[in-house]
């Protein structure tokens, strides 16, 4: 049975804005990528790599609706991307979770109170069923007895762990996933790489962009090189290794 498209992009033109903070029009933008056609399916691992600036993390703000779609067709979790109204970005951002590189946790909350923030402003009322979605999500990050702790009190790997139950939160379809183990070191980021395997083969699908080759080297999965302002499929293990 063929699996679900949860991603698809078709003739897409990705802009980023001029000036930082104005809102992307064509009068204020410039384009970074050209001729994107792209599709993701449910419990797919698909690496994003190219150097910096590429437009890697424009495709991602894109994707999050971060920045609007301009020109093409989009839809990600059954949202449309070129007509997506204000209204429905919350109903959007439970469709998918999203894994920064800065983590981006509450600094002043432990990590129960860091997960219990998402579940309350995402809809969810009961108490008791917040404890135990806390309680899951901590075991499958494992993070088990560690509710407690303050950000700070975690290392970076544990860290990332908690940004990944945040995004893990409301059962997400896609997880997008910029640079997520660019501040780690090599045994934690194989252990959130490793972390990451278990979540595709639970069927949701991960889109992680990334500079790390080793990574993708190691945890081999679909990779799409950005360069020249394209983007295409590429063989990074043959690549890496032709000489040999």
């Amino acid at each position: 049975m063929a699996k679900d498209v949860v991603i698809s992009l078709r003739n897409v033109e990705i802009y980023q804005p001029d000036d930082e903070g104005g809102k992307l029009s064509y009068k204020n933008a410039s384009p970074v990528l050209s001729d994107v056609n792209l599709e993701v399916r449910e419990g797919e691992m698909v690496y994003l790599i190219g150097k910096v600036g590429s437009g890697k993390s424009s495709l991602m703000k894109t994707l999050y609706a971060e920045l609007p779609l301009l020109e093409g067709e989009g839809e990600i979790a059954g949202f449309n991307l070129a007509s997506l109204r204000r209204r429905e970005l919350p109903m959007l951002r439970r469709k998918i979770g999203i894994v920064f590189q800065d983590y981006r946790l509450l600094r002043d909350r432990n990590a129960y109170e860091n997960l219990r923030f998402v579940l309350k402003v995402t809809g969810w009322k009961s108490e008791v069923q917040i404890a135990e979605r806390i309680a899951e999500l901590m075991t499958i990050v494992g993070l088990k007895n560690k509710e407690y702790r303050m950000p700070h009190e975690l290392s970076g790997g544990e860290q990332q762990r908690l940004v990944i139950a945040r995004a893990l939160a409301n059962s997400p379809k896609i997880i997008l996933a910029d640079e997520p183990t660019g501040n780690l070191d090599p045994k934690s980021a194989d252990d959130i790489m490793k972390l990451f395997g278990e979540i595709v083969k639970g069927g949701c699908s991960v889109v992680m962009a990334t500079h790390n080759i080793q990574i993708v080297d190691a945890f081999p999965a679909r990779t799409l090189m950005f360069r020249k302002g394209r983007i295409e499929e590429m063989d990074v293990r043959a690549a890496l290794h032709k000489n040999e």
